[in-house]
Order: structure tokens, then C-alpha cells, then sequence
């Protein structure tokens, strides 16, 4: 198995001179191969379609998102701002792109004064979600998720996380963080990698692990969104406050935006990625 780097430099620009090398190093590699590395598509979409945020809301990201998959092909999606009925919609164009099996989770935001799910303005739940095809052989999966601890009681919209657990292959992750204080999506950020993920790797077992979502926190900003990402795991962003995570036993082959066409205010962020098989894991 090739050598991977213990960490992505963090600035993008050179971390694209350390992906070209990576790749380099990984060609060859057959993401068929149930004992070695297998390669993955991760894609970060914040899709602004609660309808609310009038300044980004345009009723065309979410056919803009399926166009994006059908030409992209990624293995996991991870959606923000979107309201619980375009979960169905995009896991039919995961279907349509790939063969094999395709699993979709989505959690809710909490209506703080209320304590039900926060809805969109077309009266569905809005949240986040995840779309993650599991090649064969699909050995089952599970849903994780929660509401952080750490919430601004002036915005009645309280953040969640979720991550998919496709059982001996990975956890993918994801998370929309307050965008009314920074301090707060810090310690909501802190809790999903210190606290949240752990434990799921604690309780049920260890796998591979990728985080990735709008996290309303930029790499240089005050404070650094770097402040929360653990010491041992890679990290890229799209020069923007769309970050990726992962455990340190990935191995990061390529990133790059795409442009969602005025449909949504932030690109679509994909990265190409390698992850070790069942039997390559040492944890």
C-alpha cells in the first residue's frame, strides 16, 4: 500500500502541490478491492433551500445539485440548507449514478422555542443530510446523530450534526455550524470532532472518517477554524468556510469547486480521496 502523508498542509495551495504527488503515489490502486485502499468521491453541498435566507434562496439548487451528481458520480454527499423532501430527490440522482446500494439519512435542526423540528418555509424539516453509496458487498449501516449542547439562545434555529456509519467501510459526516457567532460554530465544531465521533468510534467501532459541511469558520479567520481540527487528522477547504476532515489513515488524492450556477451562494466542494480496506485498519 502507498505511503501516506501524516497531514495535508493547510493552505490550498499547497496542498494541491502535495495531492499531485499522492496520486502519484497511488495509481494502480483498485477502489474494487475489498482489502486495499478503496477511492471515494466526497461532495460538500450548502444548498440554501429553506426558502428563508432571501438573499441566497433561488428554487433551483436542488436540480442544479442533481445535475452536479449525475456528471460528478460521488460516493458521499453531504447537504446544508436543505429541507427534508430534497433528501429524495438527490438519492434518486445517487441511484441513477451509480449501481450497487445507496443509503440516505437527513436530521433535523431543533426550533429551539419549540422543540420540534425547524421547518422550511414549504412547511417540510430542514436540516442537514447525507447520501452515501456503499459498494459490494453492502455489509448494512447505521445514522448517528445530534443536537450540539453549545447553542445561541437568539436564534431559535439549533445546529445538528449526522454521520452515516457504513458498517467496515467508513463514517461520513456532516454538520451546518451557527453562522451568529463564531465562537459558538468553535465549540459546536470542537464537540463533533472531540467529543461526538469519538464516542461513535468508542461505542460501536472504529473506521475511517470524513467530516464535511459548511462550517461557518475560515482557515486564517479569528477565530481559526484549524483551532478545532484534531492534531492527527487532514484538512482542506474551499478558501471559503466549506471545510473537509478526516481521520489521518485517508489519503487525500485531489480537491477542486464547482461552480452551482447561481443556484446557491457557495460552489460545490469535491474531494478525491483513498480509504484503507477492512483488513489494512490497525485500530
Amino acid at each position: 500500500m502507498a505511503s501516506r502523508p501524516s497531514r495535508v498542509p493547510r493552505p490550498l495551495v499547497a496542498a494541491a502541490v502535495c495531492l499531485v504527488s499522492v496520486a502519484a503515489l497511488l495509481v494502480g490502486c483498485s477502489g474494487s478491492d475489498a482489502t486495499g485502499p478503496t477511492q471515494l468521491r466526497v461532495l460538500q453541498l450548502n444548498l440554501c433551500n429553506s426558502g428563508m435566507a432571501k438573499g441566497c434562496y433561488t428554487g433551483r439548487s436542488v436540480a442544479r445539485a442533481a445535475e452536479v451528481i449525475g456528471s460528478e458520480r460521488p460516493d458521499i454527499v453531504t447537504l446544508n440548507e436543505i429541507c427534508s423532501g430534497d433528501v429524495d430527490t438527490l438519492e434518486q440522482a445517487m441511484r441513477q449514478a451509480h449501481d450497487g446500494t445507496v443509503v440516505a439519512a437527513f436530521q433535523p435542526a431543533r426550533n429551539g422555542r419549540t422543540g420540534e423540528p425547524y421547518r422550511c418555509v414549504n412547511g417540510e424539516q430542514y436540516g442537514v443530510g447525507v447520501l452515501a453509496h456503499v459498494a459490494a458487498p453492502y455489509r448494512g449501516h447505521e445514522v448517528h446523530a445530534g443536537i450540539y449542547p453549545a447553542q445561541d439562545p437568539a436564534d431559535p434555529e439549533q445546529r445538528a450534526w449526522l454521520c452515516v456509519d457504513a458498517t467496515t467501510v467508513y463514517y461520513a459526516c456532516t454538520t451546518h455550524l451557527a453562522y451568529t457567532s463564531s465562537t459558538l460554530a468553535l465549540a459546536q465544531c470542537g464537540h463533533l470532532l472531540g467529543t461526538a465521533i469519538p464516542a461513535l468510534h468508542s461505542r460501536h467501532r472504529y473506521q475511517p472518517t470524513v467530516v464535511s459541511g459548511d462550517l461557518n469558520l475560515r482557515y486564517g479567520g479569528t477565530p481559526d477554524v484549524r483551532s478545532c481540527v484534531p492534531a492527527d487528522h487532514l484538512h482542506l477547504h474551499d478558501g471559503g468556510v466549506q471545510q473537509f476532515m478526516a481521520t489521518a489513515d485517508v489519503t487525500i488524492r485531489d480537491s477542486r469547486s464547482i461552480s452551482m450556477d447561481r443556484t446557491t451562494d457557495h460552489a460545490a466542494f469535491l474531494v478525491t480521496l483513498a480509504i484503507p480496506g477492512p483488513g489494512d485498519l490497525s485500530h
